[in-house]
């Protein structure tokens, strides 16, 4: 049972208003959840998504901006040394590698790494001709970009077209860590003594050949592998 504030009145329990002086009825608890301070906003906001096109734009024009004066103050101050090649070659460097993730999203992973390397390889080539020379370029530098772009797509290859588990890539990614450590070793060796032979990478073969084998024999027999992701949760 309750009663109107002003005038005393009954009233009954649905009403909204008094019937005699129409002073509104408010329950004591809903009032004090009206006035008690909320900590954070109920009604959700969202914030407008930002336009891939204007982002890459800015990244463009950003990236040119800064290849253009570094190249500009090179050539009227200080034009001694053709410093301005490394940070022209950085540039593109980093333009290449946010053109698949900003510019354009449908290119393939494999022209994606193909795109890197040629951009790895102009820098190391911008460097060559800022210091004037050229012989560790074809010597070595160049070689190992060809290698590790070569690598990096026959993984790709791999991830993609074959069976993809979490041993099965641990599985590649072994392969991959053998094969670069050899073919490092190997250019080392044919540019620093004209000849080619095995040392440290044959330790890192050997380490690799023999996860390679414990990985294949897990993989190979359902039974092992299902009691390793037991216990390793994978």
């Amino acid at each position: 049972m309750s009663y109107c504030v002003n005038c005393g009145v009954e009233l009954d329990a649905g009403a909204g208003k008094c019937p005699l002086c129409d002073t509104p009825v408010i329950n004591p608890r809903e009032l004090a959840k009206r006035t008690a301070a909320q900590p954070f906003p109920e009604q959700k906001g969202t914030v407008e998504p930002a336009n891939r096109k204007d982002l890459a734009i800015f990244l463009s024009v950003f990236v040119l901006a800064t290849a253009g004066t570094c190249g500009l103050l090179n050539i009227l101050v200080f034009s001694k040394v053709w410093w301005s090649l490394a940070v022209i070659g950085g540039c593109v460097v980093l333009w290449v590698g946010l053109f698949p993730l900003v510019i354009y999203r449908k290119l393939s992973v494999y022209s994606s790494l193909l795109l890197d390397g040629l951009a790895i390889a102009l820098y190391l080539y911008l460097l060559a001709c800022m210091i004037g020379l050229f012989g560790w370029y074809y010597g070595l530098g160049l070689p190992i970009v060809v290698l590790a772009t070569v690598v990096a797509e026959l993984l790709a290859v791999c991830i993609r077209r074959l069976p993809r588990s979490f041993l099965s890539i641990c599985l590649y990614l072994d392969g991959a860590a053998g094969i670069t450590c050899l073919g490092l070793e190997l250019l080392i060796d044919r540019y620093l003594r004209g000849n080619y032979a095995l040392g440290w990478s044959a330790v890192v073969l050997t380490v690799c050949l023999i996860l390679g084998i414990a990985i294949g024999t897990l993989l190979s027999r359902r039974r092992l592998r299902g009691e390793v992701r037991r216990r390793l949760h994978f």
